[in-house]
């Protein structure tokens, strides 16, 4: 996996979520399926595209009959995890216990989600 592929704008991760979730799909279809969650003209999504094509986490079939189709080049697993890793950088200072620490003890982890990583934890052990 290429990292850079991987290194994209918070705009650019909503089209590539549509594209993880359905593809090849063409340009058209993808503003279609952003209308709902954005108010970005058409010509907004194509450049977004143009830059996840430019970066490498996008592939365009030109020889399609009709419109250029775009699928994803990149895992949304393999994006996810780069990401983390340079959240974990950036604001942790590549420190997971600190992460962990921070995240268990605030507010934003409900009762189940702390059971959940109990879960999780106990069977890494095992």
């Amino acid at each position: 996996m290429d990292d850079v592929a991987c290194k994209i704008s918070t705009a650019e991760w909503l089209v590539m979520k549509v594209l993880w979730q359905e593809s090849p799909l063409t340009a058209s279809n993808v503003v279609a399926r952003l209308r709902a969650d954005s108010s970005w003209s058409p010509k907004t999504v194509q450049t977004l595209m143009g830059r996840l094509v430019k970066k490498g986490a996008l592939g365009v079939d030109k020889d399609s009959a009709t419109l250029h189709q775009f699928y994803p080049l990149v895992s949304q697993v393999d994006c996810m995890r780069e990401e983390t890793k340079s959240f974990l950088h950036k604001v942790y200072g590549d420190s997971l216990r600190l992460m962990l620490t921070n995240f268990v003890k605030s507010e934003y982890l409900s009762l189940q989600e702390v059971k959940d990583l109990r879960n999780l934890l106990d069977a890494r052990l095992t």
